[in-house]
């Protein structure tokens, strides 16, 4: 199923580089009103912009749920790896031997900072730049 699923992906992605190559231009309208614009008599009066634009978005709209299905394939097969039942990596803790450079008991476990102390003050909020008085 996702190979069939890829190779329309692959398949449409080629046909709307394909039909964006073949759209004309906004510029290309000017030179039509000079004179030189019969070219786009095989597609009618109106030109091959509704036929074109039409497909384009028909196959973008197609290769957007290719997209959408493939991540959702993928998707399931990374959860059924992760799911495969492979055993979980333990984490060894190393504890250090006595010849170590310091002990445990040497370190001091205190709380105390030498950041200085701020005495919190009030704020006063006001609207204006005068001191409120109480």
């Amino acid at each position: 199923m996702e190979t069939i699923i890829l190779l329309v992906h692959v398949l449409v992605a080629v046909g709307v580089i394909g039909l964006i190559m073949l759209q004309q231009g906004k510029g290309a309208e000017t030179g039509a009103s000079f004179g030189s614009g019969a070219s786009q008599t095989v597609f009618g009066s109106q030109g091959s912009a509704n036929f074109l634009s039409r497909t384009t978005a028909i196959l973008a709209t197609i290769f957007f749920v290719t997209s959408i299905g493939l991540a959702m394939m993928a998707r399931q097969k990374a959860d059924a790896v992760t799911n495969a039942g492979l055993p979980s990596v333990q984490v060894e803790q190393v504890v250090p031997v006595n010849d170590a450079p310091f002990s445990l008991d040497s370190v001091e476990t205190s709380t105390e900072s030498d950041a200085p102390v701020l005495e919190s003050l009030p704020v006063e909020s006001s609207s204006s730049d005068a001191p409120v008085s109480n």
